[in-house]
């Protein structure tokens, strides 16, 4: 069995349909790429206020063993 050229343009028809309708859905590349931006600008924040947080963090365990330390000694404090 041999393909006219007929059969040929329907198949490239056909395949050319199920390539459409599938990549129909996807973000252009500039959608994809404000996105990631978006996406990338708010991990930079996430991170940059962790870090803070963990200074913070290291500040209060800090006094806290302070503190500790005084009342074992015994010092009032005001």
């Amino acid at each position: 069995m041999t393909l006219t050229q007929q059969d040929l343009n329907e198949i490239e028809k056909i395949v050319d349909e199920k390539v459409e309708s599938r990549t129909s859905n996807l973000p252009t590349k500039d959608e994809f790429f404000g996105k990631m931006d978006e996406v990338m600008g708010e991990l930079k924040t996430i991170r940059e206020e962790q870090t803070v947080q963990s200074h913070q963090l290291s500040n209060h365990e800090d006094r806290i063993a302070t503190l500790e330390e005084v009342e074992k000694v015994g010092i009032q404090t005001p």
